[in-house]
């Protein structure tokens, strides 16, 4: 008798929360019109997570299926986002293909799982987890190694200790010399006016940013 395949085998699918079009949000790219590939399932559970929704359900989809509906909207920005989307083999493979359709693909990456894989096109926006986060002791701090100019490094600040931990993370793996850092105060915890001026006291080489979708729209799925 042959053994059944389960979809979780098959290389060409992966399971999908949500696919849908909105400003970015965060990173280089904030405020051009993206679309975002949600993959379901996640190995952490940050303490300021806010996509708690992806962890489990979602619907398998073909990646010729993924891409056909992302082919609606008429933008050339993509970002493949979670959840964490590396958690699926697959999504190396989703990558590549959106890439040789021609977009320009970004991956919103825990930086818990390596990226050594990753097609190189492909902009890596690596978030790595502060102590208020509760997950940091999953960083794989060995990514750095594989990220290039144009990729991002993002830390969620809750508080002054995250802040100054972050702080000496970027001093001790020379990040500024790597890529863009980027700083986001964990919305509902820190205001934003506060780590910017911790920034500024400083003089911090970084990005500042907020999540700009949360402002606009408040904090839900699908935006």
């Amino acid at each position: 008798m042959s053994k059944q395949t389960d979809p979780a085998e098959t290389q060409t699918r992966l399971k999908i929360t949500e696919i849908f079009y909105s400003l970015q949000g965060e990173a280089r790219n904030v405020g051009l019109p993206t679309v975002f590939i949600r993959l379901t399932g996640c190995p952490l559970r940050c303490g300021y997570c806010d996509t708690a929704y992806a962890f489990s359900g979602g619907e398998w989809m073909q990646i010729d299926d993924i891409i056909t509906q992302v082919r609606q909207y008429d933008t050339s920005f993509v970002t493949v986002t979670g959840g964490e989307p590396l958690a699926q083999k697959s999504c190396i493979e989703l990558l590549s293909q959106l890439c040789d359709a021609g977009y320009d693909v970004s991956l919103e990456t825990s930086g818990a799982i390596l990226v050594d894989k990753v097609d190189p096109r492909v902009v890596k926006i690596l978030d790595v987890k502060t102590p208020a986060s509760t997950e940091d002791d999953k960083n794989k701090f060995e990514n750095l190694a594989y990220l290039q100019k144009y990729d991002q490094v993002k830390f969620v600040i809750c508080d002054e200790n995250d802040y100054l931990w972050s702080r000496q993370i970027i001093e001790q793996y020379q990040l500024v010399d790597r890529c863009e850092v980027l700083f986001s105060p964990s919305h509902g915890q820190l205001e934003a006016s506060v780590l910017a001026d911790w920034i500024l006291r400083d003089q911090l080489n970084v990005r500042f940013q907020i999540q700009l979708h949360k402002y606009l729209w408040g904090d839900k799925p699908g935006v």
